[in-house]
């Protein structure tokens, strides 16, 4: 955990953060350009199928007790890299969603991914300053996870019954 605010650590964190946010969206773009003709028929069911599964993993997080929770050291690269590559993987389906919204050449797509990449790297900040000042009692006492994980399940039961029921 990071106790107090080390500068290099905490935007080493926010680039990766930032970077991969920006980064998956694009590949998502390009994959659903790409292969979009295979995947369309069932897409809601795999972004239902994505969301619900990384939900019910945040809420069983949100009940374990914190003897048995992992310590790791958050600003070694190696987390860093793979907490940024992790987080990021539903902004794939952002990318997905471009493409399937009928946006078709790069100039389009380049401006919401910078603001994405931008506005990540800076809400990546202001958290880890947050939280190296209030520590993580603050989390645990709102149970993040466990809302986070709510809300994950909520948004792909919504993206499901929407492409189920209201799709022409």
């Amino acid at each position: 955990m990071l106790k107090r605010i080390e500068w290099r650590s905490m935007l080493t964190m926010a680039f990766a953060f930032g970077f991969f946010q920006a980064l998956m969206p694009f590949a998502g773009w390009m994959g659903a350009n790409t292969f979009s003709h295979l995947i369309e028929s069932v897409d809601h069911w795999i972004a239902f199928a994505i969301l619900s599964f990384l939900g019910v993993r945040m809420i069983l997080e949100a009940f374990k007790d914190e003897e048995f929770k992992n310590e790791f050291n958050p600003s070694s690269l190696k987390v860093v890299l793979a907490m940024a590559v992790a987080t990021s993987i539903d902004a794939l389906a952002v990318g997905v969603s471009f493409a399937f919204l009928g946006i078709k050449n790069y100039a389009t797509i380049l401006s919401p991914i910078a603001i994405i990449g931008l506005v990540s790297f800076t809400v990546s900040i202001l958290g880890l300053i947050f939280g190296a000042r209030c520590g993580c009692g603050c989390a645990r006492k709102l149970k993040v996870e466990l809302w986070g994980g709510i809300i994950l399940i909520i948004i792909g039961t919504k993206i499901l019954i929407e492409h189920l029921f209201f799709q022409p």
